[in-house]
């Protein structure tokens, strides 16, 4: 039987005073619990070595992807780069190369163009909300960037919206829940029917407005 450790159960055992976890192939670790391990320093002991986590299935034949972030979202921007090259994508870095100051419009916009242009297949944009370079990169037509912040929000991007960006917080969410985001959203097929036909009205909105 699968024991499954949640974010409350990680507070819990941290208000206890517990300094260490154990779990092995049956313990299922949630991401935001896995996130609250590392901001408590709380020793996770395996008793057996973790599988590597591979993304695969859906988005298995589209392998070029775009991903730019501003100064806050770097370091995570990173962190993707390292996870998406282990499972063989091509990779355009949009920049920026530091943690310096930067101005986020341009590094959401140069996503889009290279996912506008066929140039990759899809983008991710970090920044410190996922808010802004969602906005600014919604104003490329033929653009749909989503910020996700949960499995659940992925999901709905990829099977309802058909985004074609992904977009997420690097301040306001944790690095193991922004990574089960990312193996969602590339795990995720449009769904189509009724979907594509409000994807329709989207584009035709575009179109009157441009």
């Amino acid at each position: 039987m699968k024991k499954v450790i949640t974010e409350i159960d990680v507070i819990n055992l941290y208000r206890s005073g517990t300094g260490t976890v154990k779990v092995d192939r049956n313990t299922i670790v949630t991401p935001a619990a896995r996130d609250k391990l590392n901001d408590l320093k709380i020793k996770v002991i395996s008793s057996e070595s973790e599988p590597k986590k591979e993304i695969t299935d859906t988005w298995i034949t589209k392998k070029k992807v775009a991903i730019g972030s501003d100064h806050t979202g770097y370091r995570i921007k990173e962190k993707l780069k390292e996870i998406l090259n282990d499972n063989g994508f091509n990779i355009v870095d949009v920049g920026t190369s530091s943690e310096d100051s930067c101005d986020y419009p341009d590094y959401a916009k140069s996503v889009a163009v290279n996912v506008i242009d066929d140039s990759v297949d899809f983008g991710i944009i970090v920044d410190a909300t996922g808010i802004p370079s969602a906005i600014s990169a919604n104003k490329v037509n033929g653009i749909r960037a989503a910020t996700c912040y949960n499995e659940f929000s992925a999901w709905s991007a990829r099977a309802h919206n058909n985004a074609n960006i992904l977009v997420v917080g690097a301040k306001t969410l944790g690095e193991e829940t922004i990574k089960s985001i990312l193996d969602k959203f590339m795990n995720t097929n449009f769904e189509g029917g009724r979907h594509q036909r409000r994807l329709d009205k989207i584009t035709l909105i575009e179109k009157e407005n441009s």
